[in-house]
Formats: C-alpha cells, structure tokens, sequence
C-alpha cells in the first residue's frame, strides 16, 4: 500500500507538523508516573532539581516523542487510512524524515538517560528498546491486542515511577513500591485498549489484532474496564495492609467515580471510548498519585 503526499515537492518537514508529529498530548502519562516515583521515594528534592527537570524531559518530550514519531513512521500505511492528514501521510513531514527524527530523538533519549545514573539509564534503554519493539517490523508488537497495549502500559506508567523513584533514591525502588508501579502499570492495559477504538477501521484492514477488532467494542470495552479496576482492587488492598488506610480509602472513592464513568462508556463503547480517556482516566491517575503519597509515607 502506498501512501500518497499532499506536498510532493516538499523538502523539509513544517515545523508544526513535526510537533505534531511528537505528540505532546501524550507526554502527561509518563511525565505523571515520573513525578509519582519521585514522591513515593521520600527522598528529598533539594539538591536534586537538575535530576528532577532531566527526568521530566527524558520521560515526557525525548522518549515518549521519539515514540510516537517512531509509531507514526511505521504506522504511515494505517494513518493513510485513518487519520490521512497526519504530518507523515500528508506529506508536512515528507520523505525519510519521520524515521531520521524518531533515530536522532532515540540517540538524544539515550544521552539524556545516562545523566540520570546506571538506573536511569538502564530504564531509558528498556524503553527505547520497547518504543521500537512495539512499532517497528520484524518485532511489532502493535499486532497483538494483548502484548502491544501491555507494552505501551508498562512504558507509560511503570517504567517512569521506576525511574523516578530510583533518580531520588539513587537505588533500587522499595519492593512496595514496585508493587504499586506495577499494578498501576497493569491497569493502564485498559486504557491502552480503549485507546485503539480511534484505529478500529485501519487496524482491521491492515491486520493489527487489537481487542476491538478481535472481540467486538462492547467485548473489548467490558475487558478494559476490568483490567482497569482488578488492579486498584489490588492497590486498595495492600495499601489498607500497610496501614494506610486513608489513602486506600481515597484511591476507593475515584474507583468509584471510574465505575460511574465505565457505565457511560458502556452504552456505546465505541463513541464514548475517547470520552472516558478524558474523564475516568483522570481519576485512575489522580489514584496514582494518592498511593505514591501512601508510599512515601512508608519509606
């Protein structure tokens, strides 16, 4: 399949295509995670700014842009059919440029990632290795439903709370705190999921086995919405195990308000899926928070 350009005579990407290329509506997610692993650290921020502002960088702007400029370079055939006036298959970023930004961003995240110390780095380079895994051939985990929106999970939410918390600690995490990253990490596997509704029709021409293709838009938005709530059943618990039950209390309440939430997008899972994304999505990550203040009070 060949994907045709609005600007054929184009030379050099417009600068506005090529931030949008890099999608900055995106970095909130790990951004988020990163700052939630710097809290439930304990560890001080004074001394540390220089760290603190690298890692926003690092994980927001350099590595989740070199991701989605790597993701639109190798899904330029299924944009043609989805979205044809993004930067690639309009032809605003025209010829090889979209790879050459996503390899000197990839160069450029490894760089920053090593300012950040072994742990930092060794974080940097998993998610570099993932970014590339998920989108590029012969790997392409995209193809799969269940191990691409993981991936993309783990990548958004756990990788920067590792991170984080390991910059500030200048060590490994606490086991807790893993735990938490983790769960938080496994949820995110649902909103991954509703994520794919907006490439439902270019996914199934071009054989990407995400859920709402292989299981329907109702099936698929019922199983993200348990993979989104078994998780923080399970950080509810182990909060409330280590005593902290005010925040496992807190962190009830906007399930709640998530359970609400998943009741509208149910109607019509299809319609409403980019709806939840700015509503019930607010509050999942508004838990994280509350348990990296949890964790911190633990440490």
């Amino acid at each position: 399949m060949s994907v045709t350009s609005s600007a054929p005579g184009r030379q050099w990407p417009e600068p506005l295509a090529v931030l949008r290329l890099i999608k900055p509506v995106t970095w909130f997610p790990p951004i988020w995670a990163y700052l939630c692993g710097l809290v439930s650290s304990g560890a001080a921020a004074q001394g540390n700014w220089d760290l603190i502002l690298l890692g926003v960088l690092l994980a927001g702007p350099i590595t989740c842009g070199m991701s989605q400029a790597a993701n639109d370079w190798c899904d330029r055939h299924v944009d043609a059919i989805n979205e044809p006036d993004r930067p690639i298959p309009s032809g605003r970023v025209p010829g090889r440029w979209g790879l050459w930004i996503a390899l000197a961003m990839t160069a450029l995240a490894l760089f920053v990632g090593v300012q950040l110390g072994p742990w930092g780095f060794g974080a940097t380079v998993f998610a570099v290795l993932a970014a590339w895994a998920y989108s590029a051939e012969p790997v392409r985990l995209k193809r799969s439903g269940w191990w691409g929106p993981g991936l993309v999970g783990l990548c958004y939410e756990g990788v920067p709370w590792f991170t984080g918390a390991a910059v500030l600690a200048a060590g490994a995490p606490s086991m807790e705190t893993i735990l938490i990253a983790g769960l938080y990490a496994l949820g995110a596997h649902g909103i991954m999921t509703l994520n794919d509704f907006k490439a439902l029709d270019g996914d199934r021409q071009t054989g990407i086995a995400s859920l709402p293709v292989t299981l329907g838009s109702e099936r698929a938005a019922r199983l993200a919405c348990w993979i989104m709530t078994v998780p923080q059943v399970g950080v509810i618990a182990l909060l409330t195990l280590w005593d902290r039950p005010y925040h496992a209390l807190a962190i009830a309440c906007l399930l709640g308000a998530q359970g609400w939430a998943m009741n509208v997008l149910l109607t019509n899972p299809k319609e409403r899926a980019p709806w939840y994304n700015g509503t019930g999505v607010l509050f999942y990550v508004s838990g994280m928070m509350v348990a990296a203040f949890a964790l911190r009070g633990l440490s």
